[in-house]
């Protein structure tokens, strides 16, 4: 589908919730939220991604772990808000125009959580990568591994094995 060089986020998300609309149960499972952060290629489940929102205006926690943001007030409610890149051992990210706010979806558990990712690269059809073998040291909450017809690797998240990662979860110094 070809689209214009900047569409703005509520657009963006009517197509989404249009597309997805008109899919099977199937189809749905078999597509992932594909994200940029760390320098790396990222997938997630829709069914796990509660919302992907512009960043909002973050408070700042003191006594937190460099990755940790601070919190945020988004439509009443306070999340706890996390650099993944920065997480995962990367330079933190420096918030940009495609620097985007990933909400952990309730089925994920009871953390109201956003993950901050450098781009949001849509939809990919796991019909269209190819299982790849896990890395050495993989995390816990790395799922399957894949590889696009370019030779690109694709890293699936669990965020519900995430948001039980102790690592994760201990977001003070």
């Amino acid at each position: 589908m070809a689209r214009a060089a900047r569409i703005d986020l509520r657009t963006f998300q009517q197509e989404l919730a249009s597309r997805l609309a008109t899919k099977t149960a199937a189809q749905v499972e078999s597509s992932r939220l594909g994200l940029s952060s760390g320098g790396s290629r990222w997938l997630i489940r829709l069914a796990e991604a509660g919302e992907v929102i512009t960043m909002p205006t973050i408070v700042s926690v003191p006594m937190t772990q460099p990755w940790f943001m601070g919190v945020a007030n988004i439509r009443g409610s306070l999340f706890s808000i996390v650099d993944f890149a920065g997480f995962m051992g990367f330079p933190l990210i420096v918030p940009s125009t495609s620097t985007r706010l990933v909400l952990f979806a309730p089925r994920v558990g009871d953390l109201h959580v956003g993950v901050m990712v450098e781009r949001v690269l849509g939809l990919r059809n796991l019909s269209e990568l190819a299982p790849s073998p896990p890395l050495a040291d993989a995390e816990a909450w790395h799922a399957q591994r894949w590889m696009d017809g370019d030779g690109n690797a694709w890293q699936e998240i669990d965020l519900a094995n995430l948001a039980r990662e102790p690592a994760f979860l201990q977001v003070g110094i």
